[in-house]
C-alpha cells in the first residue's frame, strides 16, 4: 500500500511538472531570437527556469582553490602534439573516425554563446571540423570548419556570429529538447560553449536546418536591431541639469507609482580630465532603497576617459552623450542623483525616459555597483572578486577597467562563477580576454565593439584612434576597458552568485582594477559592494613615460 502511494505521488509530480512546462509555451529559435532583444524581459525573473552553464577547455588540474598550483595553472588549452593535454571531455569513434567530445549535455537546453580563438594570431586558420549532434542523433545537425561555421562568414550571419579580435564568436541560439553533443575532428585548441540547461520536461523545438532557414528573415531583423539600437521616446522625460560643485550632488525625483526608467542619458560639459568619468558617480534609489552607485565610466562602459562605444544596452557617443537602455522598474518611487567627487565643478545634462510598468512577483530592481583596488599585486596569483550576491536575481553584465604598468600581457586570468552555493564554479573560463570575447590578448590591443561586448580602449587606442595595421607590437600598458553585457546568456540565481576573476599577468607588478557590475534582484537581495569613495578617488596613475615605458 505504501509503495502504491509513493508511485501515485511520483506520477502526480511528473504530471504537475509536465503541465507546468506546457503552460510556459514551446521554446524555439524564434522565441529565443525575440528574447535576445527584449530588454523588458531581462527585468523579470525567468518564468521558464534554467541554469546557465559552460563547457570550456579550462585546465583540468584546477580542482580546488586550496590546491593553488593547479587552481592557477594557465594551461587551459590543448596542443595536438601533446598527448598529455586533456582539457576536453573524452574521445570516441564514429564510423571509424576519432572525435574529441567538447560538450555532452543530457536534457533540454540551448546553446547561447560560443567562443573559439584563431589557431595563430595573424590569421583565422584551422582545419578542425566541428560537429553538433542534438537529441542523441547519429547525424550532426551542424558541421563545418570550427571557426568559419561560427564567425559570421559562414552559415550564421553577422552580427549574430562574427569575428572579434582574433576570435570566432556566436550568439545564435541552438535549442535542443533532449541533449547536445559537440565534437571536433582533431584535438581542440581553446573553446567555450555557453548554454542554458532547462528543467526536465521544458517544451523545446530542437534546432533543424529547415527551421534555421525559415528563421533567416527574423535573424536578419534581429541583427539590424542589435546594430542600430533605437532610443526610447515612449514615456515622460525627467530632466536634471546645471552645475554641481566639488563634493556635491544634484537629484531629481521620478514619477510616482508603477513605472520604469526605459532610457537614461547623461552628458558632462567637459571630459578634458579623463578621471572625470571615475570621479562622477551615478546614484539611483527605487522604493526607498539605493540600488545603483557606480562611477559613470564604469556604468556606461567608457572606462577612464571618454572612449566612444556602441552597444545594445549602453552607448557612449563622440560628443559625450552617454546612454543607458537598461529597463529599471519600481513600484512607488524613484530618485536619480549625480555625485561629483572631483575637485572641480562640473555641469551636467541628464534625461530619463520613464514609462509604464506592471509590477508583479517576477519583477526585479536594477542594480549597478563598483569595486576597485590599486595597487593590486599580480603575485601570488589570486582570485579577485567582482561581486557576491545573496538572494534571488539575474546577473546581466560588467565593465572592467585595468591599469597595467608594464607592456606585457595582463589578462590570462580565468572567470570563475559560482551559482546557488555550488562548491565548484559552473562557469570556469580560459582567460579574461576570452570572457570578453576576444583572444591573443597581448597583440589584440585595438578597439573593437559588438552589441554584447567591446574593448573601448587598450593602450593608446580607442574608436577615435585605431591601431595602425603596420604596428605589430604587444604593448598592453596603460588603461584597458573590457565590457560584456548579457541577453540570452544572463545568469539567473535563486540563492547566491559569486563572480571571481583571476589576476594573472605575465610579470610581477602592481596593477589597478576597477569593475562596474550589473544585476537585477529582489528588494531583499544583497551584495557585498558598498559605496567606496576612497577607492574611487584612488585612480591608478599611468606608468611613467607612458606609452613608451619599458617592460
Amino acid at each position: 500500500m505504501k509503495s502504491s502511494k509513493i508511485a501515485l505521488s511520483f506520477t502526480f509530480l511528473l504530471f504537475t511538472l509536465l503541465m507546468s512546462a506546457q503552460e510556459q509555451g514551446e521554446i524555439t529559435i524564434e522565441t529565443l531570437l525575440n528574447e535576445m532583444v527584449d530588454r523588458e524581459a531581462v527585468a523579470s525573473f525567468p518564468t521558464t527556469n534554467f541554469r546557465l552553464k559552460q563547457e570550456s577547455s579550462y585546465n583540468r588540474a584546477s580542482t580546488s582553490p586550496n590546491e593553488t598550483e593547479g587552481w592557477f595553472n594557465n594551461h587551459d588549452y590543448n596542443k595536438e602534439e601533446k598527448e598529455e593535454d586533456h582539457n576536453y571531455i573524452r574521445t570516441e569513434e564514429t564510423n571509424g573516425e576519432k572525435e574529441w567530445v567538447l560538450m555532452d549535455h543530457i536534457g533540454p537546453g540551448a546553446i547561447v554563446r560560443t567562443w573559439m580563438p584563431f589557431l595563430s594570431a595573424e590569421e583565422p586558420n584551422t582545419d578542425i571540423i566541428i560537429k553538433v549532434y542534438l537529441d542523441g542523433s547519429d547525424e550532426p545537425v551542424l558541421e563545418g570548419n570550427m571557426l568559419g561555421l561560427l564567425d559570421g562568414t559562414g552559415l550564421i550571419p553577422y552580427p549574430l556570429a562574427h569575428q572579434s579580435l582574433r576570435s570566432a564568436v556566436s550568439f545564435f541560439p541552438i535549442p535542443f529538447a533532449k541533449g547536445c553533443k559537440i565534437t571536433t575532428s582533431k584535438k581542440p585548441f581553446f573553446y567555450q560553449f555557453t548554454y542554458r540547461a532547462y528543467d526536465d520536461y521544458t517544451p523545446i523545438k530542437t534546432f533543424t536546418k529547415s527551421d534555421f532557414d525559415r528563421a533567416l528573415p527574423l535573424t536578419k531583423e534581429i541583427g539590424n536591431l542589435l546594430l542600430n539600437p533605437k532610443n526610447t521616446d515612449v514615456g515622460k522625460t525627467i530632466s536634471l541639469s546645471g552645475k554641481i560643485g566639488s563634493k556635491k550632488e544634484k537629484s531629481v525625483a521620478l514619477i510616482a507609482g508603477n513605472a520604469a526608467i526605459k532610457e537614461l542619458t547623461l552628458k558632462l560639459d567637459a571630459y578634458k580630465n579623463p578621471e572625470v568619468t571615475r570621479t562622477v558617480v551615478l546614484k539611483i534609489e527605487f522604493d526607498g532603497e539605493q540600488t545603483v552607485w557606480c562611477p559613470i565610466g564604469d556604468f556606461f562602459g567608457a572606462g577612464i576617459g571618454l572612449n566612444p562605444v556602441e552597444g545594445w544596452y549602453s552607448s557612449v557617443a563622440e560628443d559625450g552623450i552617454m546612454t543607458s537602455r537598461w529597463v529599471m522598474p519600481y513600484q512607488k518611487s524613484g530618485k536619480i542623483s549625480v555625485v561629483n567627487l572631483g575637485k572641480k565643478s562640473i555641469k551636467i545634462d541628464l534625461k530619463a525616459t520613464v514609462g509604464s510598468w506592471k509590477w508583479n512577483a517576477d519583477s526585479m530592481y536594477f542594480n549597478a555597483a563598483w569595486n576597485g583596488q590599486y595597487p593590486l599585486a599580480t603575485r601570488p596569483f589570486s582570485d579577485w572578486n567582482y561581486v557576491t550576491l545573496k538572494g534571488r536575481g539575474v546577473y546581466v553584465g560588467d565593465a572592467l577597467t585595468i591599469m597595467n604598468p608594464v607592456k606585457k600581457w595582463w589578462g590570462e586570468g580565468d572567470e570563475k562563477i559560482y551559482v546557488d552555493n555550488e562548491d565548484f564554479p559552473s562557469i570556469f573560463g580560459t582567460g579574461t580576454e576570452d570572457y570578453y570575447a576576444y583572444s591573443w590578448g597581448g597583440k589584440s590591443n585595438d578597439f573593437y565593439e559588438h552589441p554584447f561586448h567591446a574593448q573601448p580602449r587598450s593602450n593608446v587606442y580607442n574608436k577615435l584612434n585605431r591601431k595602425p595595421k603596420t604596428v605589430k607590437g604587444k604593448n598592453t600598458s596603460g588603461y584597458s576597458t573590457e565590457t560584456r553585457t548579457r541577453a540570452l546568456d544572463v545568469m539567473p540565481f535563486s540563492s547566491s552568485l559569486k563572480l571571481d576573476m583571476e589576476v594573472w599577468s605575465w610579470t610581477d607588478c602592481d596593477m589597478g582594477y576597477g569593475v562596474g557590475v550589473y544585476w537585477y534582484g529582489d528588494k531583499q537581495t544583497t551584495s557585498n559592494r558598498v559605496p567606496n569613495i576612497k577607492e574611487v578617488l584612488n585612480v591608478p596613475p599611468l606608468p611613467k613615460n607612458f606609452p613608451n615605458n619599458k617592460e
